[in-house]
């Protein structure tokens, strides 16, 4: 479980840092559908940090029950 949540670690750091290039590109093109393109990656900047925290979050409380049971 371990590696498997520091693989998810590091491809959410890749996915964060992708969303912010794309962010940054976005604000600096003239193009017609720039602004939804910025407007979905500002959204994903948060959604992303927040979905890892849940899942890290209960995958924590998971392993806190299993113990207890064990």
């Amino acid at each position: 479980m371990k590696k498997f949540k520091q693989i998810l670690c590091i491809l959410g750091a890749l996915l964060l840092a992708g969303i912010y290039v794309c962010t940054l590109i976005f604000s600096i093109t003239d193009q017609t559908q720039a602004k939804s393109w910025l407007n979905a990656s500002l959204y994903a900047s948060v959604a992303v940090p927040v979905f890892l925290y849940a899942f890290f979050l209960i995958t924590k409380l998971l392993d806190r029950r299993k113990k207890k049971e064990d």
